[in-house]
C-alpha cells in the first residue's frame, strides 16, 4: 500500500491563485511594514506592502502598455535582485506566466526556452543585455518588450527599467485577471532532461498554493534551539538562485507568506556570505551541499560572528553525512536535509530540526497531502528499507511537461504517481533516504547538466569520434561534476594537452555549469548496446576504476 504523509493534512484552497495567497491580509501575522527583501550590498529593501503595491503597478503597466493577458509568458533573465519578486508577482497579478532563465545561458540555451515558453517579454540586468538581445531576436521578441531590473540603468537609455512601468497613473483603471487555480500556470520552469533539450514543466497556481502551505505547516511550526520561525525577527539568506524553483519557493514566496525577511545575494561569494549573516543576524539559510562543505573547512568561517544561525537547510542534491556531522562540530548548527524536484513545486520530504540528528543522512519525512510508495523494476513496492524508485502524488505535482504529451504521459504510472526517477529506500519510522538516481541526468551544485547535450557538443569538434559524458563524484567540491570519455578520430594523438585544448574549447560552448569540470579521458571506445544506446553502467564502472588507480598514485 501507499505511504501517506505522517503529517496532518493541511487546508488547501482550491479557489485561491498565488498571489492572493501571498498577499492575503487575513493571513498575516506581521505588519505591513515588515521589512520583507533587502539587498545585502546595499541596503535597498521592500515592505510587504510595499511588495503589495508594486507588484500591482507593475502588473497594471504590464496591462497598459503590453496589453498583458492571462496566460501571457514573462521570461526572466537575470541574477537574484531584490525587484525580481516585483515583476515576478506582478506577472502573476496580470494573470501571466512567469518563466525563470538561468542567468549563464548561453544565447542558444536561452533562445531555446524564449521561443519554446513563447515569452512575450523579457525581464534581464544591464550587464547581461548583450545576450538577452540576441536570443530575444532569435525568438521574436521585439526590443521595447526588454526592460530591466537592478540598480543599473541602460546608459543609452533605450531599455526601460521596470520603474518606469510601474506607474501610478495606471492605478484603479485595471483589475487583477481572475485566474483558475488548478488550471492556469503561475510557473513554466526548465527542467533538463536526459536526452537533450529541456523539458518546461508546467507549475499551476494550485500545485505552488499547496507547496507554500506545506512548507509553511512543516517549517513555519517546527521548534528551533532558539525559537520558532516566528516571522517576526528570523532572517534568511537569499543566496539560492532565484532562476531555480527551490530559491522562488524557499527564498521568495516563503518570506513573503510568513514575514520572513530575505536579504538577498545576487550569487555566492562566501566572504560576502559570511559578512551579510554577522551585519545582518541572520537565523537560516536555504543552500545546496557545496555550501554546506565551505562551512565546515573552509578557514575563512572562524573570522566571521555565526552565532545568529539557527539552522541550515540543505538541498537540491544528496548531502553527505560527513558534512552534517562536520559543521555540527565546528558550529553547533544543525544542517537538515530536503529532497524536490522541479515538478514537484519542489519540495517532497523535508527533515525538521528535532530529528536533524536522530535521522542523519535522510531527507525527512513525506510532506503533508501526499503520498508515495517505492517501487521495483516493475512498479511493484518493496519492504521497507528496500530500495526502489520513488513515486509520488500530491496538490504539488506539476500540471505535465510544456507541449509535449508523451513525455508527460511516461512521467506519471497508471494510477496517476509521478516517477521521479530517484532511488530512495523508506525506513519504519517514515524517514526517506536517497540512493541514487535512474535518471541520467548530472548535478552539478544542484543545476542540471544533460549528457546529452555536452556529447552532441563535443561530436561535433573536428578531432572527436565518439563521446560519453557522465558524472562523477568530486569530494573537494561537495557535488557531481561533468567527465567526458572521448574516442579521438583516426590520426589524432591522445595527449594531456590534446585534453585540456577540449576543455577549454567546451568551455567556449556551454554555460558554466555545464564544464568539463571532471575532465576527460580517451578510450578505444565508447560501449553501447545494439541498438546504439550509450551503456553508461559500465563507462561509469570505468570512472570508479579510473579513480581508484589515480588515487593509488597520489
Amino acid at each position: 500500500m501507499p505511504h501517506a504523509s505522517s503529517f496532518p493534512p493541511v487546508v488547501i484552497p482550491t479557489d485561491v491563485d498565488l498571489w492572493s495567497l501571498v498577499f492575503d491580509q487575513n493571513r498575516r501575522g506581521f505588519p505591513s511594514t515588515k521589512e520583507i527583501v533587502t539587498c545585502g550590498e546595499t541596503g535597498r529593501t521592500y515592505s510587504w506592502a510595499g511588495l503589495r503595491s508594486a507588484s500591482i503597478e507593475f502588473g497594471e503597466g504590464m496591462k497598459a502598455l503590453w496589453q498583458w493577458k492571462r496566460g501571457h509568458v514573462l521570461a526572466l533573465y537575470t541574477p537574484n535582485s531584490v525587484d525580481t519578486p516585483i515583476v515576478t508577482l506582478g506577472a502573476t497579478w496580470a494573470g501571466g506566466v512567469v518563466s525563470p532563465a538561468n542567468p549563464l545561458y548561453t544565447v542558444d540555451e536561452l533562445a531555446f526556452q524564449l521561443k519554446d515558453s513563447s515569452a512575450r517579454a523579457l525581464v534581464t540586468q544591464a550587464s547581461f543585455l548583450k545576450t538577452a538581445l540576441e536570443a530575444a531576436a532569435r525568438a521574436g521578441i521585439p526590443e521595447n518588450r526588454i526592460i530591466l531590473i537592478g540598480d543599473r540603468r541602460d546608459a543609452s537609455g533605450k531599455f526601460k527599467h521596470f520603474c518606469s512601468i510601474r506607474s501610478t497613473s495606471y492605478t484603479g483603471r485595471y483589475e487583477k485577471n481572475k485566474i483558475s487555480p488548478k488550471d492556469d500556470l503561475a510557473f513554466l520552469v526548465y527542467s533538463s532532461g536526459t536526452t537533450g533539450m529541456p523539458k518546461g514543466v508546467c507549475l499551476t497556481h494550485y500545485n505552488m498554493v499547496s507547496n507554500v502551505l506545506q512548507m509553511q505547516y512543516v517549517e513555519g511550526s517546527q521548534w528551533l534551539p532558539n525559537g520558532g520561525y516566528d516571522g517576526k525577527g528570523d532572517k534568511q539568506l537569499g543566496v539560492l538562485p532565484f532562476f531555480h524553483i527551490y530559491g522562488l519557493t524557499s527564498c521568495i514566496l516563503m518570506s513573503i507568506y510568513s514575514g520572513w525577511q530575505v536579504v538577498v545575494l545576487e550569487r555566492f561569494d562566501l566572504k560576502k556570505v559570511l559578512q551579510t549573516i554577522q551585519n545582518y543576524g541572520i537565523t537560516f539559510m536555504y543552500i545546496p551541499p557545496p555550501v554546506v562543505l565551505a562551512f565546515s573547512k573552509h578557514p575563512l568561517v572562524d573570522k566571521y560572528d555565526l552565532t545568529s544561525l539557527k539552522v541550515l537547510h540543505s538541498g537540491a542534491a544528496p548531502l553527505a553525512r560527513e558534512l552534517t556531522e562536520a559543521v555540527w562540530n565546528r558550529l553547533k548548527i544543525p544542517v537538515k536535509q530536503g529532497f524536490g524536484l522541479s515538478e514537484t513545486s519542489p519540495v517532497v520530504h523535508c527533515q525538521t530540526v528535532n530529528e536533524w540528528a536522530k535521522f542523519m543522512g535522510s531527507v525527512g519525512k513525506l510532506f503533508p497531502n501526499m503520498e508515495a510508495k517505492v517501487v521495483d523494476e516493475d512498479g511493484k513496492e518493496v519492504a521497507d528499507d528496500e530500495a526502489g524508485e520513488l513515486w509520488v502524488k500530491g496538490p504539488n505535482v506539476f500540471k505535465g511537461y510544456h507541449n509535449n504529451q508523451e513525455r508527460t504521459n511516461a512521467a506519471f504510472s497508471p494510477d496517476g504517481y509521478f516517477k521521479t526517477g530517484d532511488v530512495f529506500r523508506r525506513d519504519k519510522w517514515g524517514n526517506y533516504y536517497c540512493v541514487d538516481r535512474l535518471k541520467e541526468l548530472i548535478k552539478y551544485n544542484g543545476f542540471p547538466v544533460p549528457p546529452a547535450e555536452l556529447e552532441g557538443i563535443l561530436i561535433s569538434h573536428a578531432d572527436v569520434a565518439d563521446a560519453c559524458v557522465i558524472g562523477v563524484d568530486d569530494p573537494s567540491l561537495a557535488t557531481e561534476v561533468p567527465r567526458a570519455y572521448l574516442v579521438l578520430r583516426q590520426g589524432v594523438a591522445a595527449s594531456d594537452r590534446k585534453a585540456r585544448e577540449l576543455i577549454e574549447w567546451m568551455a567556449t560552448q556551454v554555460a558554466p555549469h555545464k564544464k568539463l569540470r571532471g575532465g576527460i579521458r580517451f578510450v578505444d571506445q565508447v560501449p553501447k548496446s545494439p541498438s546504439g544506446k550509450i551503456l553508461r553502467r559500465l563507462v561509469r564502472e570505468q570512472a570508479k576504476e579510473d579513480n581508484r588507480v589515480e588515487g593509488a598514485k597520489l
